[in-house]
């Protein structure tokens, strides 16, 4: 990403970077809103080419992604394990007068009962995660059948960083990302869980539209 967005103390829960390091989302740099806008774009389209009526964002963090879905028409509801950032989906919410319910909940503890959804989104999460595939292999109880996941494409994302100037002590990686993938390694991940239906690559991120097997 580029520079000029928000970027402020990280919020931390149990060891664990919480929401937007850098916020993204409302970064006023001309090239950061552009590769902002064509991510959004992705995530708009594939979630229009799934048809869903209801989608439960995982990971949803202050819930910009939500709030852009729920305009589109679908019931859409959002979790995150941070009850901190939950609050601020919830402020952010109630301001611009989209109604999205957040609840604090962590990945790990997500039941398919209650929980489950059309269409799953699942953005900028598994990077930040000890067991990504014990996640995966949740989300897949989840997905009903269908499911939007996106991590930073690698190595990119960590040059893109370093030519920025920042993170330079830590090769370009952004605090709280423990896990990197590149495309190629991220779609040998997914399909393991899933069954890929298609793959946008917008720059500097993976995004992947997947149906649960068997299903």
């Amino acid at each position: 990403m580029t520079d000029h967005g928000h970027q402020h103390k990280a919020i931390t829960e149990n060891g664990v970077v919480a929401g937007n390091f850098y916020d993204k989302y409302t970064t006023a740099n001309p090239i950061a809103k552009l590769l902002m806008e064509n991510f959004s774009k992705s995530i708009r389209e594939l979630a229009i080419m799934s048809g869903a009526c209801e989608i439960h964002e995982v990971g949803c963090g202050e819930g910009h992604l939500s709030r852009m879905l729920a305009t589109m028409g679908p019931d859409v509801r959002g979790s995150d394990f941070s009850q901190q950032i939950i609050e601020k989906a919830n402020q952010l919410s109630q301001s611009e007068g989209v109604h999205v319910p957040f609840k604090a909940a962590s990945i790990y503890d997500l039941q398919s009962s209650e929980d489950a959804a059309e269409l799953i989104v699942c953005c900028e999460v598994l990077e930040h995660l000890e067991a990504p595939e014990k996640a995966l292999e949740l989300l897949s109880k989840l997905a009903k059948p269908y499911i939007i996941v996106s991590v930073p494409r690698e190595p990119l994302w960590r040059l893109l960083n370093m030519a920025r100037g920042k993170y330079l002590t830590s090769l370009g990686n952004t605090p709280g990302h423990i896990n990197h993938w590149s495309l190629k390694q991220f779609l040998r991940l997914i399909s393991a869980f899933f069954d890929i239906i298609e793959v946008r690559t917008p720059l500097p991120w993976s995004v992947v539209f997947c149906r649960a097997k068997n299903l």
